[in-house]
């Protein structure tokens, strides 16, 4: 009986210029935040810009915590296998954009951040959602993370596009991808 080879998986950290292009295109993050030492976490529609990340919700469990503790983190990632991912993690506070007079222009602002990432970029923030005791309230909230630390992580072959943009044609890239599977399915064998 031959003894078969088991590959390595190699994780490495992103720069910060690829953790902004992943934040840039993943919509969705995982907040998490805490209030009297329980954490909570939630699946948020995020918006990034260099210094913030902008969001749309409703009234609910996370916003009351947040008021309570405004330290957050945010998880966003890209997986296409076990193997193959990107992740990114931002720490930061929240801060609400309240309907007042003084915020107005952050708000369009991040309406405006929000309108260019998709069309019902609202939806999962606004639609009717049906609890245990009852309807949730509409009341709509646009919100930042201010954002004070990012940390990012790859693993695989394939997740190096998925942090950077190519300029090689599809072709190149998919004939390269199955070069190196090669030569790894038969490390493993």
């Amino acid at each position: 009986m031959g003894q078969s080879k088991v590959s390595k998986m190699e994780i490495r950290e992103l720069s910060r210029e690829e953790a902004d292009r992943l934040l840039k295109r993943v919509p969705f993050g995982h907040l998490a935040c805490s209030k009297d030492g329980q954490p909570y976490v939630a699946c948020v529609n995020f918006v990034a810009n260099d210094r913030h990340l902008y969001g749309f919700t409703t009234i609910g469990k996370k916003v009351e915590w947040m008021r309570t503790n405004p330290l957050v983190c945010v998880a966003f990632e890209e997986v296409k296998s076990p193997r193959e991912w990107a992740t990114v993690v931002v720490t930061g506070r929240y801060e609400e954009l309240p309907d007042a007079h003084d915020t107005v222009e952050l708000r369009d602002y991040a309406h405006a951040l929000l309108q260019n990432k998709g069309r019902q970029w609202w939806e999962p923030g606004y639609v009717k959602t049906g609890l245990r005791s009852g309807e949730r309230p509409l009341e709509p909230l646009y919100f930042r993370i201010s954002i004070e630390a990012v940390t990012g992580r790859r693993a695989g072959l394939d997740a190096i596009e998925a942090v950077q943009p190519t300029r090689s044609s599809p072709s190149v890239l998919s004939s390269a991808r199955r070069a190196v599977r090669k030569v790894l399915n038969t490390v493993v064998r």
